[in-house]
């Protein structure tokens, strides 16, 4: 058992009978009344971000979490392929188990999966990603006095906002956290 002074982003807890890991947190010490613990959590199975406030020195099951290596292989149906980089084992996990995950990988990109007892929990993809763009809109400059943007299909189906400039073809850098647009490789 852990308790509030023991919380730092990254840390994984059973609460609500769910894992939930800690996103951010603050330590509150109010003028009038008791110290509490304001933090945001995120559920390791669903993604689902919520706010939760502990009391100063609250108790929590800190549950262990292993994040190893793994390589998307390839797609099978629902099922998705990973292998294990170290030991080269391989891993099927259900589509509908990874999320938006999909839309964020190609074939022999590296994740990390979250593993707990040895079991995959969930797959996360790297902050940034780099994909080409499909299909888009040709750009007409002069078109807004500001800088505009319109929608990019990239590679695997995501829809990414874009600079007017930007061409079918070209290599995009995106965020995997927000899904936007970082820049052009």
């Amino acid at each position: 058992m852990a308790d509030t002074s023991d919380f730092r982003t990254g840390f994984a807890m059973r609460h609500r009978n769910d894992l939930w890991t800690i996103v951010e947190f603050q330590h509150v010490k109010p003028g009038k009344g008791p110290a509490f613990v304001r933090t945001k959590l995120k559920g390791v199975t669903s993604g689902k971000v919520i706010e939760v406030t502990f009391r100063a020195g609250e108790k929590v099951e800190e549950i262990r979490l292993e994040r190893r290596n793994y390589q998307f292989l390839f797609r099978d149906g629902e099922f998705y392929t990973f292998m294990n980089t170290e030991t080269y084992d391989q891993i099927q996990l259900p589509k509908d188990t990874l999320g938006d995950l999909p839309l964020y990988i190609k074939e022999s990109d590296l994740c990390q999966v979250l593993l707990l007892d040895d079991k995959p929990l969930t797959v996360e993809p790297p902050f940034t990603v780099e994909l080409a763009v499909s299909q888009t809109d040709p750009g007409l400059r002069g078109d807004t006095a500001q800088g505009g943007t319109k929608p990019a299909t990239m590679e695997t189906g995501l829809v990414v906002q874009v600079p007017l400039f930007i061409e079918e073809g070209e290599i995009l850098k995106v965020d995997t956290r927000n899904g936007k647009y970082l820049g052009r490789v």
